[in-house]
């Protein structure tokens, strides 16, 4: 009877040794936001961007760099409040509180071959401090969320690790949403429906990607 109760004690500690330890958020790791498909935004940006991007029961609307020192996260993205910002994860949290309070998705994903992290995120500081572009049109003064992704995340002979792709600005429906016809025609600008781009959803797919299991929240 002894021997079994340290047999059974043994396998028992085994069985918790054994477990994989949990993942940690690591320098580089991307995180993408992910809203309920039926939460309004009330014409925003992000709405705009939720209806052309994501037809499915979650909308990803928002890509950001993560950056660890110790025990301290810090974010770096480009939106429309901060421009291209690099702040606290908490500041991140308050960025995207939905409207009752409650934080939305956050999906983590890590480079594959993530040897030059920190290198990318190095990249990515030196682009804080520009504005957000909203026109979405490619510029060397301005990022959105994935084009400053894209543009940081370079091998060492200048070639983009995220591929491009024609950018869709339309609903699912094939309307155009009345806030892109508004900000295309203050910019004195036509929308630029099928100019190469970026954005969350496809980066979110790209292979050289794979999710992590983390909880932000």
């Amino acid at each position: 009877m002894k021997r079994l109760l340290i047999i059974i004690v043994t396998m028992a500690f085994c069985a918790l040794s054994c477990r994989p330890a949990p993942q940690r958020l690591k320098t580089g790791d991307l995180v993408f936001v992910g809203i309920p498909a039926d939460y309004s935004l009330d014409d925003s940006m992000n709405a705009a961007i939720t209806a052309a991007t994501c037809p499915d029961s979650l909308n990803i609307i928002h890509a950001a760099i993560a950056e660890v020192q110790g025990d301290s996260v810090w974010i770096i993205d480009a939106t429309l409040r901060h421009g291209v910002d690099r702040h606290p994860l908490d500041t991140f949290f308050k960025d995207f509180t939905l409207k009752d309070g409650t934080l939305p998705d956050f999906i983590v994903m890590r480079l594959k071959d993530d040897d030059n992290a920190s290198r990318y995120v190095a990249n990515a500081r030196n682009f804080v401090g520009l504005k957000y572009n909203c026109t979405f049109v490619p510029c060397d003064t301005a990022q959105y969320c994935t084009e400053l992704i894209r543009n940081s995340y370079r091998r060492s002979d200048g070639s983009y690790i995220f591929s491009e792709a024609p950018m869709n600005f339309r609903a699912p429906d094939g309307s155009m949403p009345v806030y892109w016809e508004q900000l295309f025609s203050i910019l004195g600008q036509p929308v630029p429906q099928g100019v190469p781009g970026t954005n969350p959803r496809a980066m979110m797919a790209e292979p050289c990607l794979k999710q992590v299991n983390i909880s932000l929240k």
